[in-house]
């Protein structure tokens, strides 16, 4: 493992991409200086605090938890450049033009300590040409670190080096980007855009290109260009509108100007209609208006053809979403190609037109395919590499259509494909030996930093295996859960998965909590919870929703009281149980999470108590733990009977069905505990539970107490939150489902109708929360809201 350690960091540059970068690295507990010009008038500092404020307002939050400020220090150029020499990382982050990139290289260099490793975060320009302004003795420890934006929530880092650069600085930083802050490093050559955006942007540009060529509207291609094929919900022009149309016109530009010996060179073009809308300040998204524009609720679209926006209803024409369906991939791109309908020659051309530009400039972007795929995997949001995809669907087949293709010049450039692509015996670039590199025509495998190590299960690309899979032993499981092991990691630790579809919790998967907790206590030191995201979406409502309507409310009260018995099984089982969640983490998710032993959080989980959501409340042991935290929480003041206080946050939670938007909000709001961990790259989740889950184990592990005489907020807590609902209820703020449902929730956190300050047990708590569930169930609105639910995906308000 890398011995690289980052004590203090600086960002050179306060926009939008530099005050995100510090954003994470702060959430990452790094402190940081951000540094900008100092400001005309005012504080010196204006810039920079200006950028700062900005980063709480922002969506998707940049920031982890608020608290993440706290980590970062405004600076500017006139007077802190000292301390840059306490540094041990310095990101350049400012403005894509070479020459203000050099100028500030020549201004900081002195300054920037002698170990400290010194990144720019360009996005296209040449890293071997900036190397040129600095000091020769700062070349070996400078490099390109591309981020994508968002920050905190793209995978994708770009790492690339001049010719100076120290492997060893190359190979720790590296290690530290994919642990430390959770990317996935992909080393590109140094060449215009890189990999990511020299592929995505072509794409993009082919994409325009044919949108034009076949008449469709914007619309219409971002209906064919997301999920149906793979790619994010923002498709084409979503995209463009959520980068900002000023930002995708200079990186077409970028394109242009470094790549003109590129045989596609004459399509790098920022189309007139395009220039047209930046022209007039139509950026996109940042602006409100761009390619699409929102009136009230109305989202509208620019038409080329009547030149003025239009309501946006851009389908997919049946012909073609049969075809879409498909599951075979060979199939589904021989129809496309086949079919003479715009919308199937437009996502033929589009897909043809991209396996050619990645085929043919592979050698000199990438170091092998595998690069490439993942580049567009974690830079694009792609579920599939343009390579993969061409594997995938039959190597030999696609690359005979290509080239038939480029001999009746359909295609975007008449090129040839290159040799190695048209090679007879090819049947693909990915193979469980390695991926393709075609500069020497070898496999590359992927890479043995140790700090791969902690990834189980790393991600893979389509017919590559990137890693031997470790032994699994699988020792029991039922229809919903599956208990296995390691052997070659920790045999002594058994790992408890879900197999439920979103991992929701219905009858099955109780039964096997309640086994596996069982089993762990007689065969196994420890016992994890773990499977892929999501963590758990909450309980089976299909299950809860044919119960109801069966009438079998009997049934459904010994179920939920079944919830509870699993929720105590994970709290006090004999051995530790260590929860390791990534994503959403809701309703009974939640409460099984809330009752582990510990947990092990990847930065980017969603984790809440949503049962208002459908009408109900939290009743698998939800409820009482909020009401057990107050009373602890109170024990530690001089009035340990008020526990009111401590119960407004999770009422608050609770009523309004609010989900945490990282590890560290879930913590805050009780779901965790300070001691959890929190891990940024979600690959090496299972890994780190398991060493959390060992060490627990071999400390020895101290089964909590149940809890006695558990002073409650009763009767006058009851009353004090009914107040804030009925003045909301009758101002139409809340219906009267709405008061009922949060009226439940107050009674269950209040320990029922009982006198202030009474003392209970945690099973009248279990109790009381039993009792107000099973009653919300019987309610009509309740049950219209399951069904709603289950029909629709989204709430029902009645």
């Amino acid at each position: 493992m890398s011995k690289l350690q980052i004590k203090r960091a600086a960002v050179l540059g306060a926009g939008v991409m530099g005050a995100q970068i510090a954003a994470h690295l702060a959430n990452a507990g790094v402190p940081v200086l951000l540094y900008d010009l100092a400001a005309r008038e005012g504080d010196p500092n204006g810039i920079v605090l200006k950028a700062l404020a900005g980063l709480r307002k922002l969506e998707p939050a940049p920031l982890a938890s608020p608290a993440s400020l706290d980590w970062i220090t405004p600076a500017n150029y006139d007077q802190h450049l000292e301390q840059l020499g306490g540094c041990d990382l310095v990101i350049e982050a400012i403005a894509e033009r070479l020459d203000w990139k050099t100028e500030l290289y020549h201004r900081v260099a002195p300054h920037i300590g002698d170990q400290a490793i010194l990144a720019s975060n360009t996005s296209g320009l040449s890293v071997g040409v900036l190397a040129q302004a600095l000091p020769e003795k700062l070349r070996s420890r400078f490099c390109g670190v591309h981020f994508f934006n968002p920050p905190r929530y793209m995978k994708l880092v770009e790492l690339v080096a001049p010719p100076e650069t120290r492997p060893d600085v190359l190979d720790d930083l590296e290690s530290w980007l994919t642990s430390h802050l959770g990317k996935g490093v992909i080393r590109a050559l140094d060449t215009p855009n890189f990999i990511a955006n020299r592929v995505g942007v072509f794409s993009m540009l082919a994409a325009m290109h044919h949108t034009v060529r076949l008449g469709l509207g914007f619309d219409e291609v971002d209906a064919l260009t997301g999920p149906l094929i793979g790619r994010p919900k923002s498709a084409t022009y979503r995209t463009a509108d959520v980068v900002g149309l000023d930002t995708l016109a200079h990186v077409i530009d970028t394109l242009r100007d470094g790549a003109t010996d590129d045989p596609w060179h004459a399509f790098f073009e920022v189309p007139g209609w395009l220039q047209q809308l930046i022209d007039q300040g139509a950026l996109g998204q940042k602006t409100r208006r761009g390619v699409y524009r929102k009136e009230g609720r109305d989202i509208l679209v620019l038409d080329l053809k009547q030149g003025e926006y239009r309501a946006s209803t851009g389908q997919v024409a049946d012909e073609v979403a049969s075809i879409l369906k498909q599951k075979d991939p060979a199939a589904r791109l021989r129809d496309l190609r086949a079919s003479t309908h715009p919308q199937a020659q437009f996502l033929w051309s589009v897909l043809r037109d991209t396996f050619h530009y990645s085929a043919y400039h592979l050698a000199g972007i990438a170091d092998n395919a595998r690069d490439l795929d993942l580049a567009m995997r974690w830079g694009f949001g792609w579920s599939l590499g343009p390579l993969e995809t061409w594997q995938a669907a039959g190597w030999q087949a696609v690359a005979q259509a290509i080239r038939e293709d480029i001999d009746h010049k359909a295609s975007m450039a008449t090129v040839p494909l290159p040799d190695w692509a048209v090679e007879s015996d090819r049947r693909g670039v990915h193979v469980p030996q390695g991926s393709y590199a075609p500069r020497d025509g070898r496999l590359v495998a992927p890479s043995s930093l140790p700090v791969y190590t902690r990834q189980v299960f790393p991600e893979r690309v389509l017919g590559g295996q990137d890693v031997v899979s470790p032994g699994q032993d699988i020792f029991w499981e039922n229809e919903g859960v599956r208990l296995w092991r390691l052997p070659d990691i920790d045999a002594g630790v058994a790992i408890l998965s879900f197999k439920s579809k979103m991992h929701t919790i219905g009858d099955e998967v109780l039964e096997g909590v309640l086994h596996a907790v069982a089993q762990a206590e007689r065969d196994s030191d420890a016992l994890v919870l773990w499977h892929e995201a999501p963590f758990a979406v909450g309980a089976n409502l299909k299950q809860v929703s044919e119960a109801v309507a069966a009438g079998e409310f009997e049934r459904l009260e010994q179920t939920v009281a079944r919830f509870q018995q699993a929720s105590l099984a994970l709290h006090y089982a004999q051995v530790p149980v260590v929860a390791a969640a990534q994503g959403m983490a809701l309703g009974g998710g939640c409460e099984f999470l809330m009752h582990a032993s510990a947990r092990v959080l990847a930065l980017e989980s969603y984790v809440g108590l949503v049962e208002a959501g459908v009408g109900l409340i939290p009743a698998g042991g939800g409820s009482k733990a909020f009401a057990v935290r107050a009373a602890r929480l109170a024990a530690q003041t001089e009035t340990p009977a008020e526990v009111f206080p401590y119960l407004q946050p999770a009422f608050r939670n609770i009523a309004m069905a609010q989900v945490s938007k990282s590890a560290w909000l879930a913590i805050e709001a009780g779901f965790g505990q300070p001691s959890d961990t929190v891990v940024f790259h979600p690959d090496e989740l299972l890994w780190t539970a398991l060493r959390r889950a060992r060490a627990m184990a071999d400390v020895g592990h101290r089964v909590p107490a149940h809890p006695r005489d558990i002073p409650v907020a009763g009767r006058s807590g009851i009353a004090n939150f009914d107040m804030l609902l009925v003045n909301m209820r009758e101002g139409g703020m809340i219906s009267p489902h709405d008061y009922r449902v949060a009226h439940a929730a107050a009674v269950a956190l209040c320990g029922g109708d009982v006198d202030t300050g009474s003392r209970v047990d945690e099973a009248w708590l279990l109790a009381v929360e039993r009792r107000e569930f099973m009653a919300l169930l019987r309610t009509p609105e309740t049950q219209a809201r399951i069904r709603h639910t289950l029909d629709t995906g989204k709430p029902l308000r009645n």
